[in-house]
């Protein structure tokens, strides 16, 4: 009983902390997992419906605040979720899996960091054949991770002054909820639910939940920056390292 709280708490963070900078927190989910030796294979589809949960709670917060803009968002998905359902079909799985996802949470903690550049000035249009490309291969990628591509796509669209860091969030919400679906669809796993995932997953949802409105309407965003970052951190050197 006291693992199957230590692991609701720990994804009620989750939830929290990804849901308030838009994302879905697949990957977050998976590596609080792992750190409590959980076999993840078992929960992947919950993971990826709990993603399209969250991730469209923070969808629906950014867009209510105003940050969302379709004109951005579109080149994108229009290869993604194609390729997240291809993808699908040719999961990662083991050492490989591991070190890949753990080197993927590198991403995320680069641009919480504010290593990368926040858009200053005006933002550039965003380039057609280039995004058709970024989106075929995050989409690719995610279907393979189980994951909704988000941690690659937000760090893109800041780097190339294509958003600045809310609209990037609220692109990011919806790219992750769609993928995420062309994920499951592609996916032959069975869902597998259980008294205790049912309460991980819900703490997660309730976390989502409160960081979407949080994070979209009322937080400062640089401490959860630092927080989620301690937490990436924490996975990423688990996965890689420790598996």
């Amino acid at each position: 009983m006291a693992l199957d709280i230590s692991i609701a708490l720990s994804l009620f963070l989750v939830g929290f902390l990804y849901s308030s900078v838009g994302h879905g927190g697949a990957s977050g989910y998976i590596a609080v997992l792992s750190l409590f030796a959980i076999p993840v294979a078992t929960y992947k589809p919950l993971i990826l419906i709990l993603n399209i949960i969250v991730a469209g709670m923070a969808f629906y917060q950014f867009w209510r605040s105003g940050y969302f803009r379709w004109k951005l968002c579109r080149t994108f998905l229009i290869t993604s979720i194609p390729c997240a359902f291809i993808g699908s079909k040719f999961p990662i799985h083991g050492n490989i899996y591991n070190i890949l996802l753990g080197l993927a949470l590198v991403l995320p903690m680069i641009k919480l960091l504010g290593v990368t550049p926040e858009v200053k000035g005006e933002k550039k249009e965003v380039a057609i054949m280039p995004a058709l490309i970024i989106g075929a291969v995050i989409g690719a990628l995610s279907g393979m991770l189980n994951i909704g591509g988000g941690i690659f796509l937000s760090p893109v669209l800041i780097l190339l002054s294509w958003a600045n860091a809310k609209e990037a969030a609220a692109t990011s919400a919806l790219f992750i909820v769609l993928n995420s679906f062309g994920g499951l669809l592609g996916s032959s796993a069975k869902i597998n639910i259980t008294s205790s995932s049912a309460l991980w997953f819900l703490m997660a949802a309730a976390g989502g939940f409160m960081g979407s409105y949080w994070g979209s309407w009322r937080f400062p965003q640089i401490t959860v920056r630092y927080l989620l970052t301690a937490v990436l951190a924490i996975a990423s050197c688990k996965l890689i390292f420790f598996m």
